[in-house]
C-alpha cells in the first residue's frame, strides 16, 4: 500500500473511532448515579457520627451541606498523517515515507458544591424542638413508636424520660418506659390507628378509632389514659400540644427534644478511652440508674480504639482514635437510621433541600 492510501486509511480508521465515542452521557448514568449516592449517604452517615464524637468531647460542632453534584465528561482525540514521495529523477532507487500519530483524551470534571450549616438554618435544625406532629407521622407511618419517642422526647404530659447531659442528668420517671412499651403494644397489634388533623403548627388532633378493640388492646388503651391522665373528648379527640405539662384534661403535651439535645444524648454512650476521662479531655459516661427492665441504657453503643476497625456500619477518626458503630449491631444501627431521618424533621415544617446530580449527555 503506498504512503498516501495509508494515511487516508488511517484517517477514515480514526474518524470512526471519535464517532463512535461522540456520545458517553448516557453510560454514565447508572454507573454514576449509585457511586453519588453511595458516596453522599456514607459522607453523611460519617459527618453525623463526627459531630456526635465532638460533642462528647465538648467540641464545637460543623456541618456541611452538599448543596449540588455537576458531572462534567468529554472525549477529545487527534489524528495526524503525513508522507513523503521522492522526485529527484537522478536517484537510483525512489523512496517514500508516511507517518501516522494518533492521541485521545478522557475528560471527568466533576464539580461539587458545598453549603456551611450557619445562621437561622443552623438553629432552625439544630437548636429548635422537633414539632410533635413530625414525630407522631413518623409512628403513624408505622416506625417504632417506643424508640421514636424514646429519642425523640423529654416529657409526655410531664412524665420524663431519662437524660444523660449536663444539669439535664437524671433517670427516668418510673412510668416512662412501661409507658412507651403499652404504646408500642397497641402499635403492633394494628387494631388501633391514629388519624392526625393539622390545626396550627404547634397542635393536632389525634383521633384514636378502632374496628376491633382486643381484651390486651382495653387494658394498654386504659393504662395509657389512666398514667397520662388523658380524658379525651366526646368525639374521642386527643389534642396533642407541645410543651411540659398539658393544659386540659383532653391534651397531650410532648416536651420534644432539638437536635442537639438528640445528639449529645446518643454522645453519652460512647466508649470513650480511659487515657482521655484521665487528662480531662472528655468526662466518664454519666450515672444511670439500673432498671429492671434494661430500657435505660444508651440509645446507640459507639465502640472505640486505635486501629481501624475491619467491620463497621459507620467510622470515623478523632484526635487520633478510631469510633464506629458495629456493622453486626443491628439495634444501634436502627436508632442511627432514625437519627438521620430525625435530620429532616429538625426543618420544622421546611422540607430539606437534597442533593443535585447533574449529568451533561452532550
Amino acid at each position: 500500500m503506498s504512503a498516501r492510501k495509508f494515511a487516508r486509511f488511517a484517517l477514515l480508521v480514526g474518524g470512526l473511532g471519535l464517532c463512535g465515542c461522540a456520545s458517553i452521557g448516557p453510560g454514565t448514568v447508572a454507573r454514576d448515579r449509585v457511586d453519588y449516592v453511595t458516596a453522599v449517604a456514607e459522607s453523611w452517615k460519617e459527618q453525623t457520627l463526627l459531630n456526635i464524637v465532638r460533642l462528647r468531647y465538648a467540641d464545637t460542632p460543623s456541618f456541611l451541606e452538599i448543596a449540588s453534584v455537576i458531572g462534567s465528561y468529554g472525549v477529545q482525540g487527534q489524528v495526524t498523517a503525513g508522507g513523503a514521495v521522492s522526485s529527484n529523477l537522478t536517484q537510483t532507487v525512489p523512496w517514500s515515507s508516511a507517518a501516522l500519530s494518533a492521541n485521545a483524551a478522557y475528560i471527568d470534571r466533576p464539580t461539587i458544591s458545598y453549603t456551611p450549616l450557619t445562621g437561622s438554618k443552623f438553629a432552625r435544625n439544630l437548636l429548635r424542638p422537633i414539632p410533635p406532629l413530625a414525630v407522631f407521622e413518623l409512628i403513624q407511618a408505622g416506625y417504632p413508636a417506643d424508640r421514636i419517642l424514646a429519642m425523640t422526647t423529654r416529657a409526655l404530659n410531664g412524665i420524663y424520660n431519662q437524660s444523660s447531659v449536663g444539669l439535664r442528668a437524671r433517670p427516668a420517671d418510673p412510668e416512662f418506659y412501661p409507658l412507651l412499651q403499652a404504646i408500642r403494644r397497641v402499635q403492633i397489634l394494628g387494631s388501633v390507628t391514629i388519624r392526625l388533623d393539622e390545626r396550627h403548627p404547634d397542635e393536632v388532633g389525634a383521633l384514636i378509632i378502632s374496628a376491633r378493640k382486643t381484651s390486651e388492646v382495653e387494658r394498654d388503651l386504659r393504662y395509657i389514659l389512666m398514667t397520662l391522665r388523658l380524658q379525651p373528648g366526646n368525639d374521642g379527640a386527643i389534642d396533642i400540644g407541645a410543651g411540659a405539662l398539658p393544659r386540659s384534661g383532653h391534651e397531650l403535651a410532648i416536651l420534644t427534644r432539638s437536635m442537639i439535645e438528640i445528639l449529645q444524648e446518643v454522645g453519652s454512650g460512647i466508649d470513650v478511652p480511659k487515657s482521655d476521662i484521665e487528662a480531662g479531655r472528655a468526662t466518664a459516661s454519666p450515672f444511670r440508674l439500673a432498671s429492671p427492665a434494661g430500657d435505660e441504657r444508651p440509645l446507640i453503643s459507639i465502640r472505640s480504639g486505635a486501629a481501624r476497625p475491619d467491620h463497621a456500619f459507620v467510622a470515623v477518626q478523632y484526635h487520633g482514635t478510631w469510633y464506629w458503630i458495629d456493622d453486626g449491631d443491628y439495634g444501634s444501627k436502627g436508632v442511627f437510621t432514625f437519627l438521620m431521618i430525625f435530620f429532616s424533621l429538625a426543618e420544622a415544617g421546611n422540607p430539606a433541600q437534597a442533593p443535585v446530580l447533574t449529568l451533561p449527555l452532550n
